[in-house]
């Protein structure tokens, strides 16, 4: 049987969603956008306009999620890559939330360039567990296209990669040039709603607050049935109540105020139930991702996600380490893991270090590594007729050996016993002799491998022409 594991019992998620409830009712949320509080009131929540804050009743609540798309699926460019929603095995999403990159080549930290996020793309192409990206942020973009940076992100990301892409969109008046690329690329309107190549991840303001802006661009998004990952980041002890228990309540409350807001808005948007809570480092205030507390608070939004029957996205396979080595090996295990193994869709984190703030693209390597080994803990032991290998132990007896029975060199070739491409199995001498390789040496050798080959799958130069031409009107015309 699959290995399973559980942090809330069945009367746990209950109480965490009375707890929400009670503070969507009775405390309330801030909406920063006119338009989002209108909609809520037209719906039935009890609206203050001068302190823009929104209580939101059960009965709202409970409507949403009927309406809640309970799945679907996010394509990609290619196919092959398409995702679906829930998925049958945890899945991975390239984690390029920073603005600085770990330059393998010279062991330094450094601000991020466009080359690096396309790189990134390409290594992340190669991971079988890998199953959609985030761009990279790359402050240069601010000063070469003040007025478009997101629009040239994106849509570069959309060339640069054939898998799914998720990212942020901040104003509403990026939608249009956002839709008009994705025709470029699907050929019609009806396509960009069908195929689902790009979606928007909302992180909500904690505590308890939206952004004007990004509510209102994703409400005009979900006019096209463009999916939402719904992203709460409460950090127990600062922006969250100092127990992963309210904590947890807390950013339950905000998520479920996203799915009343765009659902709303537009029933049957797909969304997607996340959660990147973090702890509190007690002695300077940060924020921690690869703390233990973290990836409970994470785990048991996704066990709330499943309450309610929606596909869910959380953070993991985290670190806080500032560079490559064991302190992130150790970190990204610990809030992997336990995702995994509690059933969790979607894990969003490879490929990152210090905090999410640093792309790593040896890291994306070892984090498919932690993947694999994660997933093979997750798959269990095989009790099937066919693993029942009584006939070779009668037949080899006390003493002997099983090395040249048939279903050992099957298992060779098999997927019950997983063989590590990064870890070193190898006797003491032998590996010496190889020049004492250790995970990093052989993922930098993997990354060089695949930077070396031509990209998969390529837009037309037609197209890419279009994307860059939607690029030059939308810096000239959102100024």
């Amino acid at each position: 049987m699959r290995t399973q594991c559980q942090f809330l019992s069945e009367d746990e998620q209950l109480q965490v969603h009375e707890q929400s409830i009670k503070i969507l009712e009775e405390v309330g949320i801030r909406f920063l956008s006119d338009k989002a509080l209108k909609i809520l009131e037209k719906n039935g929540a009890k609206v203050d306009s001068g302190e823009k804050l929104a209580k939101i009743p059960r009965e709202m609540v409970d409507q949403a999620l009927k309406t809640s798309p309970k799945s679907f699926v996010l394509g990609a460019r290619n196919p092959e890559f398409d995702v679906a929603h829930p998925s049958e095995h945890t899945g991975y999403v390239l984690d390029c939330g920073g603005v600085f990159t770990y330059d393998y080549k010279t062991s330094e930290r450094r601000y991020s360039t466009l080359k690096d996020c396309e790189q990134a793309f390409r290594v992340f192409e190669e991971m079988s567990l890998g199953s959609y990206v985030w761009p990279h942020s790359v402050p240069d973009l601010e000063k070469t296209y003040p007025n478009s940076s997101q629009i040239m992100l994106d849509l570069s990301s959309l060339m640069w990669t054939s898998k799914h892409v998720q990212d942020e969109l901040t104003d509403p008046y990026e939608v249009p040039y956002m839709i008009e690329g994705m025709k470029a690329i699907l050929g019609s309107e009806e396509a960009v709603k069908e195929r689902k190549i790009y979606s928007v991840c909302y992180c909500t303001l904690a505590p308890m607050t939206h952004d004007g802006g990004m509510s209102e661009a994703l409400i005009d998004l979900s006019e096209f049935e463009i999916p939402i990952l719904i992203f709460p980041m409460p950090c127990a002890g600062s922006t969250g109540p100092a127990s992963l228990f309210s904590n947890i309540a807390m950013g339950n409350a905000e998520a479920l105020s996203s799915v009343v807001l765009f659902q709303m808005a537009h029933p049957g948007t797909p969304l997607i139930y996340g959660d990147a809570s973090g702890s509190t480092e007690f002695y300077t205030g940060g924020f921690l991702e690869g703390s233990p507390e973290m990836v409970l608070m994470t785990a048991a939004r996704a066990e709330m996600a499943s309450l309610y029957g929606l596909p869910n996205c959380q953070a993991g396979c985290l670190t806080d380490a500032k560079e490559p080595g064991p302190q992130a090996i150790l970190e990204k295990m610990i809030t992997t893991l336990p995702l995994v193994l509690g059933g969790v869709d979607f894990v969003q984190g490879p490929g990152a270090l210090e905090t999410s703030g640093t792309l790593c693209l040896e890291q994306i390597v070892v984090d498919e590594e932690i993947a694999r080994m994660c997933k093979r803990l997750r798959d269990g032991v095989d009790t099937s007729e066919e693993k029942d290998l009584y006939e070779d132990v009668s037949s080899v007896k006390a003493g002997g050996h099983f090395l040249l029975q048939d279903s050992t060199v099957e298992a060779c070739r098999g997927g019950e016993f997983l063989m590590p491409r990064l870890c070193d199995r190898n006797t003491f001498e032998t590996w010496a002799e190889l020049g004492r390789p250790d995970m990093y040496s052989e993922a930098e050798k993997k990354v060089e491998e695949i930077l070396a080959t031509p990209q998969r799958q390529p837009l037309s130069d037609d197209v890419i022409g279009e994307l860059q031409e939607i690029i030059r009107r939308a810096e000239e015309e959102l100024d």
